[in-house]
């Protein structure tokens, strides 16, 4: 168990342990879908005071990460996707463009489907509008914290997702949108 918070898969259910929240327990359809949401938990968590660096995938405090690749290592590294590499992509294109290729990294690369008529749960994305579109992704944790690399905190950090949410949106911002990940593994 990490210092803050561990998820463990038995059968169809996850629990989420933490040191100061309570615990939490969520049944899915499948063990096997319960398995690779820990798994992408408890990955998500060890990226934790990893800096945030463009275009970067190296873990530890020496290394970096951009919320595309911290999405896409744990999705790979856990096998529930195959190996690929969204590099090279253009990290400020949300600034000065409005395509939308944070989403097309989503759907195509990521293979998630946006979901609508249910509410996310833990090993969803959230995926936030920033800037000039969608273009800032975190993996939901638990029932209030997401994990996410983002520049202004300048590291990759667990942070509540309703002020993830008033941190990334201004007046008149899109709502967040929320992906579930068909996993090949």
């Amino acid at each position: 168990m990490t210092d803050y918070q561990h998820a463990e898969a038995i059968g169809r259910i996850v629990t989420i342990r933490s040191k100061w929240r309570p615990t939490e327990t969520h049944e899915f359809e499948t063990g096997t879908d319960a398995r690779a949401r820990a798994a992408v938990i408890n990955e998500a968590i060890t990226w934790l005071k990893t800096p945030f660096r463009n275009c970067a995938d190296i873990k530890g405090e020496q290394g970096g990460v951009d919320c595309a690749m911290l999405l896409t290592r744990c999705f790979v590294d856990t096998g529930a996707l195959l190996p690929f590499d969204p590099r090279p992509y253009p990290p400020q294109w949300h600034v000065h463009h409005d395509e939308e290729r944070f989403l097309k990294l989503i759907t195509e690369q990521l293979g998630a489907i946006e979901i609508v008529d249910e509410l996310p749960r833990v090993g969803d994305i959230a995926v936030y509008h920033w800037g000039r579109c969608y273009s800032h992704g975190a993996l939901i944790i638990n029932k209030d914290e997401v994990c996410h690399a983002f520049y202004k905190t300048g590291r990759c950090v667990i942070m509540r997702m309703q002020d993830t949410d008033l941190a990334l949106r201004g007046a008149g911002a899109r709502p967040v949108k929320f992906f579930r990940v068909k996993r090949d593994g």
